[in-house]
């Protein structure tokens, strides 16, 4: 009895550290910019959001700017649940924004930035497929159609008179950072645009056979999608318990079949000894 008390502690000890780990690995959120953009004027709005499943309230907007880490509503925001907004950007909220849980856990970080200058880029926030079109645009407070020139890791790659570049069916090759310049306005600061190669899945007649792209081509789409995947994770500690709690069970019904059977095995040969005595008494007489 005692050795299958602490097998059962052991056991249930296993599952809670495996419950929490699998809590703590599937609970993942991700950073939603509104507008979906990475540098902003002075004065601009912009609306942070942490999306995790059901459970968003339990996420915070957080961000470091020069070398000060804070979190919303710490002299910049205004918190509304999972919601920061920030209502008149200014030069110092340049800085690295992301979302964080009670327990410490972080999403994927974004650098949004506000210029000081009078001219931006507006560029994906979120990394791009690979295969899909991308669109930079080159624009002033007053202005996103003026004829622009477009860089990439500083070196001129066009002119686009309609103020709008598009890369088309990107690669890896294509990452880096652009800006752009609009002639007697000035020159945008630089930002990193980043491309995740599609998943692949095998196949008994090809090897690696690409998945069709996501309907849209919405990075939010493929976040949402990976959200659900694991979401079934979720139901991993339960399937273990159970495995564990039948392991048990077989650890202690062999004890107890075997107890049961000694006792009959004796039992039964106390009643033929005692026909034996009879049937020797009953010889005697």
């Amino acid at each position: 009895m005692i050795i299958v008390k602490k097998t059962m502690e052991t056991s249930l000890l296993c599952l809670l550290v495996l419950t929490s780990l699998l809590c703590c690995s599937t609970h993942q959120a991700h950073l939603t910019v509104n507008p979906m953009r990475c540098q902003f004027f002075p004065g601009d709005f912009v609306s942070l959001s942490c999306g995790e499943n059901n459970s968003s309230a339990e996420w915070t907007v957080r961000r470091k700017a020069t070398i000060r880490k804070s979190e919303c509503g710490d002299g910049w925001g205004e918190v509304e649940g999972s919601v920061c907004d920030i209502t008149y950007l200014l030069k110092k909220d340049t800085g690295v924004y992301w979302c964080e849980s009670r327990e410490g856990a972080a999403s994927s970080s974004i650098q949004l930035t506000v210029s000081g200058g009078s001219v931006i880029l507006q560029s994906p926030v979120l990394p791009v497929m690979e295969g899909d079109d991308v669109t930079l645009s080159c624009q002033t407070k007053t202005s996103s159609n003026l004829p622009a020139a477009f860089f990439k890791d500083n070196v001129f790659i066009g002119n686009e008179s309609s103020g709008h570049m598009t890369l088309h069916h990107v690669t890896s090759s294509d990452e880096g950072l652009y800006k752009c310049s609009i002639s007697g306005y000035g020159e945008s600061p630089s930002s990193w645009i980043s491309v995740s190669v599609k998943p692949t899945v095998t196949s008994p007649t090809s090897k690696a056979t690409s998945i069709a792209p996501i309907p849209g081509s919405n990075p939010l789409q493929f976040l949402l999608a990976v959200a659900q995947v694991r979401r079934l994770l979720v139901f991993c500690p339960y399937l273990i318990s159970t495995f564990l709690l039948v392991s048990l069970c077989r650890h202690r019904w062999p004890a107890s079949s075997n107890t049961v059977s000694r006792g009959e095995s004796l039992h039964t040969a106390q009643e033929l000894e005692d026909k034996d005595q009879d049937v020797t008494k009953e010889h005697h007489l």
